[in-house]
């Protein structure tokens, strides 16, 4: 039996139930997926990739990828499906989320697409500052909601300051999540302490960590789990082939803590990292860049701890240890 729609995307998106239909579509580890077709007053077949989840966590979920999609298609469109609605079911029990459809088996023969590479894209994505939150005057590190990193979620209450922000919301956050989800573990805790404490403010600090071009760094939009499984080539709707990104867990965020969860999983070439910092250089000091990225990569490790247990943990301990080992003595 064919699914049906919920009356409350119909209602989302204005589509009329004569023209249009929906199908399954891929699969997802907290969701359900499909792909709506539909068509318009003029003849013209708008597709449309859907969500659908249980519970109030989907509804925090979608919420977060609605905002994050959007941050991103607004500063560089090409990189990402734009997302049109997000909410409740209604029959009050799920939630869902409605975006452009992103068809990731296109092949070259689907047109030409704006012909930027990822690196590129990405570039631009962590050049444009973010925007400044309502009831703030400057920009600010944080996000308007929270978002999930796989099915943690994440507390994106603003801060001006990144080490703090990092430290607060990144850092003894997911440490939260990993001792609800694990059983408390005084080494892990102590460790992620020690590092908040000392490693943070050595490497991230306000007047220490400047921007390549001089000043203070700048909150950008960040895609948050930019990991290989969560980009490729595809088409967005109508559009021609392009280099895209998916399923993201975006924040207003230091532009190279991207890179801890795409060093973490690799996937991304000397080239494509040659390539990216031709445009975007890295921040100064740029001798500590690796460092940086080793910090950033320890929450990636933490969460995936958080979320599937086992190894991560002695992954998050060696970085950790490494880090401390490296800077606790330095003034």
């Amino acid at each position: 039996m064919a699914p049906k729609i919920d009356p409350a995307i119909l209602k989302a998106l204005s589509l009329d139930t004569t023209t249009t239909t929906i199908a399954s579509h891929g699969g997802s580890g907290f969701a359900s997926t499909f792909k709506i077709t539909s068509k318009g007053s003029n003849g013209e077949e708008k597709l449309f990739f859907v969500k659908q989840g249980k519970g109030r966590e989907s509804e925090i979920m979608f919420a977060g990828e609605h905002f994050s999609l959007n941050a991103i298609h607004s500063v560089v469109p090409s990189l990402c499906p734009k997302s049109y609605a997000d909410g409740k079911l209604s029959d009050g029990a799920g939630a869902f989320l409605a975006t452009d459809f992103l068809n990731l088996s296109a092949r070259s023969s689907s047109g030409s697409g704006s012909g930027l590479s990822l690196a590129e894209k990405l570039a631009k994505l962590h050049s444009i500052p973010a925007p400044i939150p309502d009831g703030y005057d400057t920009p600010m590190f944080g996000f308007p909601v929270p978002t999930c990193c796989g099915d943690t979620q994440q507390d994106n209450s603003f801060k001006s300051s990144w080490a703090e922000f990092y430290a607060d919301n990144r850092l003894r956050g997911v440490l939260k999540s990993a001792e609800r989800n694990n059983g408390k573990d005084s080494e892990l805790s102590n460790l992620v302490e020690r590092t908040a404490e000392v490693v943070v403010p050595r490497l991230l600090r306000d007047g220490h960590l400047k921007a390549a071009g001089g000043g203070n760094i700048r909150p950008v939009v960040v895609h948050g789990d930019l990991w290989s499984g969560n980009h490729g080539r595809g088409t967005i709707g109508n559009g021609g082939l392009e280099e895209v990104v998916f399923d993201p867990s975006s924040s207003y965020a230091h532009s190279e803590y991207e890179w801890g969860i795409m060093r973490m999983f690799g996937g991304f070439s000397g080239h494509f990292e040659r390539e990216y910092h031709a445009l975007k250089a890295k921040d100064d000091p740029a001798e500590e860049w690796n460092d940086r990225v080793k910090l950033y990569e320890l929450y990636h490790h933490l969460n995936h701890y958080s979320i599937f247990g086992g190894g991560y943990r002695a992954g998050a301990l060696t970085i950790m240890l490494d880090l401390l080992r490296k800077h606790e003595d330095e003034k």
